[in-house]
C-alpha cells in the first residue's frame, strides 16, 4: 500500500469517525426526521439503485401498484438509515441494566437452551430489521457469537466497524481463509451466525425465494449436518420507533430431525421459507437492493453431504458473508 492510499483511508475514516460523532450528538428522534429526508432523496430525487429494487418488489409482491412499491423503497431507505442511525447511539444507550426498555423477547426460550448445551448453535438472518443489534445484543446477554464478515478495503475502517461489533462479544471471522476458524468454532460447540440472504453464485443451492428460484449457501446445511449444530432462525425488527425492536427466533430446526433423501436441499429450503415469511410481516424492514435473483438454477438439487469435496465446502465457507 502506498503512503498517498494509505494516507486517503486513514482520512476517509477519520470522516466517517466524525460523521458517527454527529450522529450520537443528535438526539435519535432528529436522527429519525434526517432518515426519512435522506429515503426520500435516494428514492425521488437520486433514485439509487430503484430498478432493482423495483424489480425485486413487482416479483415478490405482483398486486403492489407502481405508485404502492416507490412507498415501500422509500420506507425500506428510512429503515436503513435509521439503522445507521441506532448503531451510532447503540454502544452509549445499550447495557446491561436498561436493555428491556429497547428490546422484546419472543420465543426466545428453546434457543436459549440449545444455547446452554453443549452442541454448536448455528443462527441464520437475513439484512432486515437492525441485524447488527442483534449480535450487538446476544453478547450483552452473555451469549458470544462468531461472524463471518467481508474485510474491508481500508484497513482503519475495518478496524473501526470490528470494533463496534466485537465490544459485547461478537467475533468477527473474515470471509477469506476463514474456514478453519469457522468449523473450529463448531467444534468446540460454539455459536456461528450467518446472513443467508445474498445470491451464492452460480454454484449455490437453488431453492424458492418470494416464488422463484434464488442461489443459496448450502454451507449452512453442511456445516449444520457434519457438527450436529441446530439451526435457529432469528431477526431483529424495528417496533414503529427508533431503538424499539423485537428479538426473537422464528423456527428451530435439529439436523437430528432431518431425514429426507437430500437433507442440504431440505434444511437450505427451510430456512429460506422462515426468512420468507419474516420479511412478509414487515417488508419495508428488508434490503430489497440486493440482486437477490440474479443467477439462475442449472441444476435441480443440491449437493448431498457425501458429494462435495472438502475445497468446496471451504469454497462455500469463504462465500457466506456476513
Amino acid at each position: 500500500m502506498s503512503h498517498l492510499t494509505r494516507f486517503g483511508h486513514y482520512l476517509v475514516c477519520v470522516i466517517v469517525r466524525w460523521l458517527i460523532i454527529l450522529a450520537q450528538a443528535v438526539p435519535l428522534q432528529v436522527g429519525n426526521a434526517l432518515a426519512r429526508a435522506l429515503a426520500w432523496l435516494f428514492t425521488r430525487v437520486l433514485r439509487v439503485r430503484y430498478q432493482v429494487a423495483d424489480d425485486n418488489l413487482r416479483h415478490a409482491f405482483p398486486s403492489l401498484s407502481p405508485e404502492a412499491r416507490r412507498d415501500l423503497i422509500e420506507r425500506m431507505w428510512h429503515h436503513l438509515f435509521l439503522m445507521v442511525m441506532e448503531v451510532a447511539h447503540t454502544p452509549r444507550v445499550l447495557h446491561e441494566e436498561n436493555w428491556r426498555r429497547f428490546v422484546d423477547l419472543k420465543n426466545v426460550r428453546e434457543l436459549v437452551k440449545r444455547l446452554l448445551e453443549d452442541r454448536p448453535v448455528i443462527l441464520v438472518t437475513g439484512h432486515f430489521g437492525n441485524f447488527e443489534f442483534g449480535g450487538y445484543m446476544l453478547g450483552l446477554l452473555g451469549f458470544p457469537t462468531h461472524t463471518v464478515a467481508r474485510t474491508l478495503d481500508n484497513p482503519f475502517l475495518d478496524r473501526f466497524v470490528n470494533a463496534f461489533r466485537s465490544a459485547r462479544g461478537q467475533h468477527i471471522i473474515p470471509r477469506v481463509g476463514g474456514a478453519e476458524q469457522i468449523e473450529a468454532v463448531l467444534q468446540a460447540g460454539g455459536t456461528m451466525a450467518f446472513l443467508a440472504d445474498q445470491s451464492a453464485g452460480r454454484k449455490g443451492c437453488f431453492v424458492q425465494f418470494f416464488g422463484r428460484p434464488a442461489s443459496t449457501y448450502k454451507a449452512i446445511g453442511l456445516l449444520s449436518l457434519q457438527y450436529d449444530a441446530p439451526i435457529a432462525v432469528v431477526y431483529v425488527k424495528r417496533l414503529g420507533q427508533p431503538m424499539r425492536f423485537e428479538m426473537g427466533v422464528k423456527a428451530i430446526l435439529d439436523p437430528r430431525e432431518v431425514t429426507v433423501r437430500d437433507p442440504v436441499t431440505f434444511i437450505t429450503q427451510w430456512y429460506t421459507t422462515q426468512l420468507e415469511e419474516i420479511i412478509r410481516e414487515s417488508p419495508e424492514q428488508y434490503w430489497w437492493i440486493h440482486r437477490r435473483w440474479k443467477e439462475q438454477p442449472r441444476v435441480k438439487r443440491c449437493a448431498a453431504p457425501e458429494d462435495v469435496t472438502e475445497n468446496e465446502v471451504d469454497g462455500e465457507l469463504a462465500r457466506n458473508v456476513a
